[in-house]
């Protein structure tokens, strides 16, 4: 796994807020142009079950979407440090939701009525509804007070254990680092003391 991929398995909102790893020179924004968005869209295609009609995100879209990641970021991130998250992010996240409201549409398949979630507007406004209706899934949920930032000393991506020993964000991204940096240290030390 490259650090330009995203990372993706955690909670919704938490791969949104993972869009933005640190970098060499700061953080590195992963959903930077429309193109990008689309992609981690595919990414997460299963996961989201919005109609996108064949729409490529547009910049106004990514504009929407990257107001609800930098809100979710700051609730998220107030309450890894024990803190209120900013009443301001959480009213921005319920209004992202207001703004396209999922609606039950009703269908016949023939043998029953099936309910089918819908929301209506521009991909934009209901990408960051149902962006924001995660990011309310996880800041309400109690699983929330494990959330934990990787160990790594050069990552910020956060996740939720499912073990209590779970240190880093991928054991493939940041845990073979550590992993290499120990045995380098090790074999460097044992170089060190011989003659």
């Amino acid at each position: 796994m490259r650090d330009s991929e995203p990372l993706t398995g955690e909670p919704l909102a938490l791969d949104l807020v993972n869009t933005r790893p640190a970098g060499v020179g700061g953080r590195t924004d992963l959903l930077d142009t429309p193109e990008r968005l689309a992609a981690w869209l595919a990414l997460e295609e299963a996961r989201l079950g919005l109609e996108v009609d064949g729409a490529e995100p547009t910049a106004a879209d990514l504009a929407a979407v990257h107001a609800v990641r930098a809100h979710t970021e700051t609730a998220v991130r107030a309450l890894l440090h024990g803190q209120e998250p900013p009443a301001g992010a959480l009213r921005a996240l319920t209004d992202a939701q207001r703004a396209a409201p999922a609606v039950r549409e009703l269908t016949w398949n023939g043998g029953a009525v099936t309910p089918v979630l819908r929301r209506t507007g521009p991909l934009g406004v209901r990408l960051a509804a149902l962006l924001a209706e995660a990011a309310a899934d996880l800041l309400t949920d109690p699983a929330v007070g494990r959330l934990r930032r990787c160990e790594a000393d050069d990552c910020v991506m956060l996740f939720l254990p499912a073990h209590p020993r779970r240190r880093w964000c991928s054991a493939a991204r940041c845990g073979n680092r550590a992993r290499v940096a120990r045995y380098y240290q090790r074999h460097k030390r044992s170089a060190d003391r011989e003659p």
